[in-house]
């Protein structure tokens, strides 16, 4: 009889033979992700390394609020000419 160190093997066999279209696009993924996860860490590690004081601040990229009211028509709105 089989123990079952025997039949997870001949399963992980199996499963290799049928799926061996998908196995290099599986390991490929895997080996990407691997290498995120990686990245993410050293990333994290090194963040809590610097100290807060020397972390560079966010960028503020300013912009023009418009109000409703006063579009000029060339975005496609509507001003007090187009209405009549």
């Amino acid at each position: 009889m089989f123990g079952l160190s025997e039949l997870a093997i001949i399963l992980i066999v199996v499963i290799a033979v049928i799926a061996a279209k998908k196995l290099p696009e599986l390991t490929r993924s895997a080996g990407k992700s691997a290498r995120i996860l990686k990245a993410e860490a050293r990333a994290m590690k090194d963040e809590e390394r610097t100290p807060a004081e020397d972390r560079a601040a966010p960028r503020v990229i300013r912009g023009e609020t418009v109000e409703r009211g006063e579009t000029d028509g060339t975005a496609g709105g509507r001003n007090d000419a187009d209405r009549g």
